[in-house]
């Protein structure tokens, strides 16, 4: 049984940390605005449940970090997580802001994608797709013709 468990924890914790070094995902709602702002590009608000929800976990795996959509991201996208996590720590103003925004965007289901302008104007809302990461560049790309 604690095998079990442990193998269990341990496809959790890799299921949580498919981002954990990618530090161009911001979680503060206000820094992603200003950065999109002094970078003239929209914001891509991912709205996730990045430890539970399978949808969500294969986005990030066929995605979100692969190559092609981080080298995207880099030159035309501010990146910014409100995840909703069952066992994953967060503060709680970080619980509370992304509460506010869900709530706000009118988000009832994750993986939501949402492409916003640098005042939170909803540009394209989206989520999973199939086919990897070059696809999903061009179907950012059409949301944003």
């Amino acid at each position: 049984m604690r095998k079990h468990i442990a193998l269990f924890a341990l496809i959790l914790l890799g299921a949580t940390s498919l981002r954990a070094g990618e530090g161009n995902w911001l979680t503060d709602f206000t820094k992603a605005k200003a950065e999109a702002a002094t970078r003239k590009v929209p914001i891509l608000a991912d709205f996730s449940g990045s430890d539970w929800c399978g949808w969500c976990m294969k986005l990030d795996r066929e995605v979100f970090t692969q190559p092609e959509f981080q080298a995207y991201a880099k030159e035309h996208l501010v990146l910014f997580l409100a995840d909703f996590p069952s066992h994953k720590p967060q503060t709680d103003a970080v619980k509370k802001q992304n509460q506010m925004l869900a709530e706000h965007y009118g988000i009832q289901g994750y993986p939501t994608v949402l492409l916003l302008d640098a005042t939170g104007k909803i540009l394209g809302r989206t989520g999973y797709q199939p086919d990897g990461a070059a696809a999903y560049v061009k179907h950012l790309q059409s949301l944003l013709k």
